[in-house]
Parts: structure tokens; sequence; C-alpha cells
């Protein structure tokens, strides 16, 4: 891995470069922004740009940067082309509205008919003849007729970004609507209200292209409609067929990092079972070494899954010289990835080498300052080393950077912790669980402190739902 050739460095680049491109046009600002990390960190030489030298008199701009392969230069069906060509305008206005997080607007300039139709308070009016009736228009003629198939006119990008912008809107809604963490009804029974429409639209659309793969034509999915069908999917407690769809989604795209991370969390607890015409899912057991070897032949042939295998074994705490060997061959194209690096502090983490575990967070913290990913776990680590003044040096540096992030606020519990303060350490757990419920280390915590506060049931509580949302944190 460490001998790549030039121009396998300089397609690697152009792949991620695309991919940063492509998931920031669908607004999946993580998967870009993880992408962008990666892209980064690859050794490159810096090319000389003096234009007019001597040396470089034949040279273009084009010979030192790759080309922007983006949009329909990737495609080879022109029919998407057209499509993306003639909602140009429309969607940069429907892309607008998302970054303004006005959700539903973004939807409804693409799918209006998923909308409320008609007034949304309806007044009375005065009774009139039907002839009269009929020369004013009726209800049903002022409203404007809407297509039966609303997606057919629709290239698969604007319609991943206006689905996405609902899904993203129920999401909304649903934290809105949930109840104070253990509170008297806090039962995480809250649940998007959106997924209903959204894979009605997503099944009608797949219907079609299905019915065209089993004629023999070539399946022309993207990889993004596949990814949010089977988060859909996930949502609705449908795993079997939401790994069917998540596997498709990367092998149609294995430069989505979100699609990869949904399998991740898929993968720790459903059991692979191969037959000679495809695969099935069951759920109910954990993975082994041996399953997760049986999902590889079903995945993309790239260095896409040799980062997968990585990361899906540190959450499965398997600490196995091959994971370090690997993760030692990735490393050697991506050097200076913060992302790598903390994968490596996990894994020492997970098999109790402490000491080497905060040795390598340190460096990624002095590398990135501001990066809070995984910083709860640092502040674990500094906490059974009782290593009080870094701890406190972490609390600034979360602080200062945000301290609306969940792993702030785990950074903080943990140094109240240290100082005894349980109640308020207890204080700022909740806070971290009320930003994100899914926060696993919260919940620990959180039942931590209530043991010493000596509050048994609660603890219990908190212990329980830990495991709860270990086991459904993929479904929300």
């Amino acid at each position: 891995m460490s001998g790549l050739s030039e121009a396998d460095r300089l397609q690697l680049q152009t792949h991620l470069q695309n991919a940063v491109i492509a998931c920031n046009e669908r607004c999946l600002y993580q998967s870009a922004k993880w992408i962008a990390e990666l892209l980064n960190s690859i050794p490159t030489p810096i090319p000389d740009l003096t234009y007019g030298s001597d040396t470089e008199e034949d040279e273009t701009l084009e010979d030192v940067v790759p080309p922007r392969l983006d949009g329909a230069s990737l495609r080879q069906d022109r029919r998407e082309a057209k499509l993306e060509s003639k909602e140009m305008h429309r969607y940069l206005m429907a892309k607008s509205y998302f970054d303004c997080r006005e959700y539903y607007r973004c939807s409804a300039t693409f799918l209006p008919s998923l909308e409320p139709q008609g007034p949304l308070n309806v007044t009375p009016t005065l009774k009139t003849q039907p002839e009269k009736a009929k020369l004013r228009g009726g209800p049903q003629d002022q409203l404007p007729m809407r297509p039966s198939n609303p997606t057919s006119s629709l290239s698969q990008k604007a319609l991943f970004l206006a689905l996405y912008a609902k899904y993203i809107a129920g999401e909304k809604r649903k934290d809105e609507d949930s109840e104070m963490i253990l509170g008297p009804n806090d039962g995480g029974s809250t649940v998007n209200k959106e997924l209903g429409p959204i894979g009605q639209t997503l099944e009608q659309f797949f219907a079609k292209q299905e019915s065209q793969w089993q004629e023999g034509q070539p399946w022309d999915g993207q990889g993004w409609l596949e990814y949010l069908y089977g988060v859909v999917l996930l949502k609705g407690k449908n795993d079997e067929l939401a790994m069917r769809w998540l596997i498709r989604s990367v092998n149609c795209n294995p430069w989505h990092w979100g699609a990869w991370q949904e399998i991740a969390g898929l993968i720790g607890s459903v059991e692979q079972v191969s037959y000679t015409t495809g695969t099935m899912w069951h759920v109910g057991s954990q993975l082994t070494g041996e399953q997760l070897s049986q999902t590889t032949p079903l995945l993309p042939k790239n260095i896409m899954t040799l980062i997968f295998h990585i990361h899906v074994s540190q959450e499965l705490y398997q600490t196995t010289d091959e994971i370090h060997h690997e993760l030692n061959q990735i490393s050697s194209v991506f050097p200076e990835n913060a992302f790598l690096k903390t994968q490596r502090a996990l894994l020492h983490y997970h098999s109790k080498d402490f000491e080497e575990a905060e040795r390598l967070f340190n460096s990624v913290l002095i590398a990135h300052p501001h990066r809070l990913d995984s910083l709860d776990a640092y502040s674990n680590i500094l906490y059974v080393l009782d290593n009080r003044p870094k701890l406190a040096y972490l609390v600034s540096i979360a602080t200062s950077t945000d301290k609306f992030r969940p792993e702030t606020c785990c950074v903080i519990g943990n140094y109240l912790a240290k100082r005894s303060e349980h109640e308020k350490a207890v204080m700022y757990f909740r806070r971290a669980l009320t930003l994100d419920r899914n926060c696993l280390s919260a919940w620990t915590l959180m039942g931590h402190e209530y043991i010493e506060l000596k509050n048994t049931h609660a603890a219990v509580e908190s212990y329980r739902w830990e495991n709860l949302f270990a086991e459904h944190i993929r479904r929300g």
C-alpha cells in the first residue's frame, strides 16, 4: 500500500475530491468533512506554478490539477445529465433553503405533492347557486393538478435533496417532541413522521428501477437514493432489507462515508448467512471475525473497504495484530489523517493500554486543537490516569471551541466528576444527552455518577438506556 504510484495517487485524489463536491452538493456535510480530511492528508508534492517559465512552456493547468469530474461529466446516463441541467436554478434555490435550515421549503421546491394540499385554515363561505359556483370555480378547480408520479420528471440528485430535506425536518420535529431525559414520560417512542411518505416515494422510484434491471438493463443508481432508502428502512426496524440497500449503495458509490457508517451500525447486531443465490440477514447475534470476513466479498474492492474494516473492528473491540497491520498499511497512504490516528488510539484504549492511547490522543490534539471528535474518550483516559491538570486543559480547549457539543459536555462532566462534584457532572451528562440521545458514553458516565450519589434507581435506568441505544442507535 505504501508504494502508490504517481498515477494511483492522482486517481485517488480525483475520486476523493469528486466525493467531497458530491457530498456537499447533497448537503451531506459530515461525510464531506470526513472525505475532505482524508483528501488533505495525502502527501502531495507542491507543483511549481510559475507561469511563463521556460520549463513549463507546454504545461497547462489541467496537467497540474485534476479536472473537476463532477455532476453530469461523471455519468454515462445522458437523461440524468439533461435533467440536472434543466433543474440547475431550482436546485441552487433548494440547496440555499436547506443551508438556511428551511427543510420543508427545500423539499417542496421539487416535491410539492408531498406537502399538505389546500389552505391550512378553511373559512366558511356563503352558499351560492350551483351555476355561480361553477362560474367562479370550486375548491377543486382552484387547487393545481399535481402529477401522480412526481419523481418521473426529477433527476436522482434533485430527488435525493428533496427527500433528505424532508427526512431532516422529520428528525428535527422528532427531537422537539421528545420528552426530557429520564423524565416520567421518556420512553423513546417519538418517531420521525416523515418516514412513511419518504419510503413510499422511494419504493415507487425503485420499483421502476427493479423492473428495468430484471429486463437486463444496467442498474443506473448513483448510490445516494439507495443510501437514503436504507436509512429509512433502518428507522422502520427492517434491518434485513436495509442491509441489502446499504450494500448496494456502497457498491454504486463507495466514496460516501455515511453509508459505510450505517453498515457499521448494523453489522454489530446481525448475523450473515450466505447462500448460493444471495445473502440473508438475521437479527440477534453479535458479529464475529468470521462473519465480518463473510461480509467483505459483498463490498467493493477499494481503499474504503479497508478503512471500514478497521473502523468496525475498533467499534467491536477487536484489537488484533491483523487490525494494527491494516491500520499501518492505510496510514502509509494517509499518514497525517486525524481519523486514522484516533482509530489507533481507541484500539489501545480498548486494550487498556491507556498510556499509549493518551500519547496518541495528545498528538491528535496538538495537530488539531479544535477537533472535538472522540474527545470524550480522551477525557475518559485522562480520568482513569488521574491526570487532572490535562483534563482541565481539555475542558478549556473544548469549551472555547464549542460549548454545545455532546463531546464538550462529557469532557466537562468528567472533570467535575474528578473533582467529586457529582451533581454538576450529572447535569452536564444530561445536557450531552439533550444534544444527542445516541451519545452512549454520556449514558454510561451519568450512571456512574448516580452510583456516586447513591441513586441506584437512576443509575440502573441510565445503564438500561445505554444498552437500549447501543442496540438501536442506528434507528434513532
